[in-house]
């Protein structure tokens, strides 16, 4: 990998913003609480694939500007997301060799822990009442999974982006 250029970045960025205003898409009532984590989701996807490029700093990055467009309290977001990469980035060559319902379950244990993490979170800041439904988004981003890997998948490869 060494002296080959970075190319097509702008997909990248381009993708996580798409998942920020995802984020923030309106939905029925009965939907949002199983709302998918897709700041995470894209995010899992361009680490696992690229982990050269996407780390650490990009995942803060990415918290604080959820962080702002929630209104939350300023690195909480930040903090959820650096701990799902630092997890994934951990588990990087394990989950690229597993089949998909594999990545998928494995996944769903890590959006389930930075799920109670936020849910710890904000049970200390007092902004939400403590319910184990605030795990719901964990088992849908799961879910969702297969999908949206193939999705950026298929962006990856077409565009080439490196």
């Amino acid at each position: 990998m060494v002296g080959v250029q970075p190319r097509n970045g702008w997909v990248i960025w381009l993708s996580l913003a798409l998942a920020l205003l995802l984020s923030v898409s309106p939905l029925p009532e009965f939907m949002q609480i199983g709302r998918p984590l897709w700041a995470a989701l894209i995010l899992t996807y361009w680490v696992l694939a690229l982990p050269h490029r996407i780390g650490l700093t990009t995942a803060w990055i990415l918290g604080l500007a959820q962080d702002v467009l929630f209104g939350t309290l300023l690195g909480q977001n930040a903090l959820i997301l650096t701990l799902i990469t630092f997890l994934v980035l951990s588990l990087h060559q394990r989950l690229r060799m597993f089949p998909m319902w594999q990545q998928s379950m494995v996944l769903m244990v890590v959006f389930g822990l930075a799920q109670l993490v936020q849910l710890w979170l904000n049970a200390l800041t007092g902004s939400r009442p403590p319910t184990l439904a605030f795990v719901l988004p964990a088992l849908v981003s799961a879910l969702l999974w297969p999908w949206i890997c193939a999705i950026l998948r298929g962006l990856h490869l077409r565009l080439n982006v490196n």
